[in-house]
């Protein structure tokens, strides 16, 4: 058995999709040990999960840095001191720079709440819902320096309803998050899918390309 993949964390809020890797970890699904979590709030709820695991937990506000370059180089030396396979931006508020991304290539993913490449940024629920679109959803993506624009690794879908409204789309949304997030970092940490030359190169994946999974979807037999 080879060793379980090294994963930091990083969040800044209630940490709900770092339960699902710490639930995944702890019941034998995910090959990974995330060794920290990190967040730039000291009030993030995540850390509180992180610690009920026995998880190591790091604080690094942000407040008191001259610019981000200061800060994410930090960040990097924090992470570093876990020699991590992974890192996992889980509800992590901070727009990294070029320089952190680069330190990471290939080993920095993210969740994000639209069916890249539609709707980058923020409000993505709001943002659908006055389009008209019928169809919403989650991408997990490696990390580029350009926002929102990594290759994607898996895709989840929802239904938009007439009656939806931001709320109950972000909470559609976020139950294909925790589902969809453990996935690509088993995926990661098999060895299924890895970064290379810019694009995802899949591995023992049906028809070796990103899918697009939706709730009907048996996760367990990909």
């Amino acid at each position: 058995m080879s060793e379980p993949l090294r994963v930091v964390v990083l969040i800044s809020g209630s940490g709900s999709n770092l339960q699902t890797l710490i639930d995944g970890q702890q019941a034998g699904r995910l090959p990974i040990d995330i060794r920290a979590v990190v967040s730039n709030r000291a009030d993030a709820y995540g850390l509180e999960r992180a610690r009920a695991a026995g998880i190591p937990t790091h604080v690094l506000s942000h407040r008191g840095y001259a610019d981000r370059a200061h800060y994410d180089a930090d960040l990097a030396a924090l992470v570093d001191e876990f020699q991590p396979g992974l890192v996992v931006l889980a509800g992590f508020m901070r727009i990294l720079t070029p320089a952190f991304v680069a330190r990471y290539s290939g080993r920095l993913i993210n969740i994000h709440p639209s069916l890249l490449p539609a709707y980058r940024g923020l409000r993505t629920h709001e943002r659908v819902l006055a389009d008209g679109c019928g169809e919403h959803g989650c991408s997990v993506h490696f990390v580029i320096p350009e926002l929102d624009a990594g290759p994607v690794i898996v895709q989840a879908r929802v239904p938009v309803e007439p009656n939806d409204t931001p709320e109950s789309l972000h909470q559609k949304v976020q139950v294909q998050e925790h589902r969809a997030y453990p996935l690509a970092v088993r995926w990661i940490a098999e060895g299924r899918a890895c970064l290379d030359n810019g694009e995802v190169r899949f591995q023992r994946v049906p028809d070796g390309r990103p899918p697009v999974i939706d709730a009907d979807t048996d996760i367990d037999a990909l």
